[in-house]
Formats: C-alpha cells, structure tokens, sequence
C-alpha cells in the first residue's frame, strides 16, 4: 500500500502521480484506492493512495515482484511499509 506523507494523520489530495503504467508493464496489478483524476491528469485523494500486488512462484517473488514494481511509482511524500511478506 503507497500511502501519502502525512498517512494515518491526514490524507493528499491534488498531487501528481508518475510511473503507474511503468509498474503495471511488469506484470504487477495497481490497485486505485486514494486517486482521482483532474485534468486528465492521475492525482492524489487520500491517505491510502494505490496498492501494489506482485506474483510469483513463491511468497518471496510475489514480494520481489510488488516491490520492484512499487520503486516504479513516485509523488511527492510517498510511503510504504517495508516488512510486508517478509520472514
């Protein structure tokens, strides 16, 4: 889950956001949870922004997978845990 800077306080809101389809062309699914669209434009709106999900033969490729794909997304004050699926 890429959460905005100020998650679980606040939520973002108008803050572009770059790299989604680079993340998508490596097989990983990006799920919309805090985006909206403004002037054609994907943008921030809310805390929980967009959840990243890898798949792989194993649990620790599938995390390989979601996390090379999540370095791909970028906006300003950009979070994410870094223990998911780990041992």
């Amino acid at each position: 889950m890429l959460a905005g800077g100020d998650y679980p306080q606040r939520g973002d809101s108008g803050t572009p956001i770059e790299g989604v389809e680079d993340a998508e062309a490596t097989g990983a699914l990006v799920l919309h949870a805090g985006t909206a669209l403004h002037d054609g434009r994907l943008v921030t709106n809310g805390g929980r922004i967009l959840d990243v999900v890898g798949t792989g033969a194993t649990v620790e490729e599938a995390r390989s997978a979601a996390y090379d794909a999540a370095a791909r997304i970028d906006f300003a004050g950009m979070q994410y845990r870094t223990d998911i699926a780990s041992a």
